[in-house]
């Protein structure tokens, strides 16, 4: 049986799975994202809807970089909890 770590590696970890507690919350906020950004694309025209179809792509940008940045930054801390539970 393989090991968590050879899990991970070989991508048999799902990473972007909601958290129970959230996942529901989660999917209506995202829901109706969705519903308000379809409702302004479909309103706005020519340079204005070109500018907030950009926003939208650089702002997915950021919260994807963000986002990664956090896992990160956690990934980390749980190590250093780890790290300080088994040597110290």
């Amino acid at each position: 049986m393989a090991g968590f770590i050879e899990d991970f590696y070989y991508g048999n970890v799902e990473t972007q799975n909601y958290t129970p507690e959230f996942g529901n919350e989660l999917k209506k906020k995202l829901g109706a994202l969705t519903a308000l950004e379809k409702q302004l694309s479909d309103r706005l025209t020519g340079e204005e809807k070109e500018l907030f179809l950009i926003y939208v792509e650089k702002y997915n940008e950021f919260n994807s970089l963000s986002v990664a940045d956090s896992f990160i930054n956690a990934f980390r801390i749980s190590s250093k909890f780890t790290y300080d539970m088994f040597v110290r």
